[in-house]
């Protein structure tokens, strides 16, 4: 089994989660929204996987590599 850390690539407060725990999600599959500077940023999924946890709520502040979700994948 593989897993996958999604971080933050930068300082913001999460707007918008937008997957739950055991949903399946394709690569470029939007898991979270981050606000900076008045900006929207979706966090891509990089895989396609499982989400395993997520480590963020709505309008949590998140710094630069701080964990997001955990994706997981059977398949190597």
């Amino acid at each position: 089994m593989t897993s996958w850390r999604v971080c933050a690539e930068l300082v913001g407060t999460v707007a918008e989660v937008l997957v739950g725990v055991g949903e399946a999600v394709a690569v470029g599959t939007p898991l979270v929204v981050l606000e900076s500077m008045k900006m929207e940023i979706p966090v891509l999924a990089p895989v396609a996987a499982t989400v395993a946890s997520v480590a963020v709520g709505a309008g949590d502040q998140v710094q630069a590599e701080d964990l997001l979700v955990v994706l997981q994948s059977i398949s190597p």
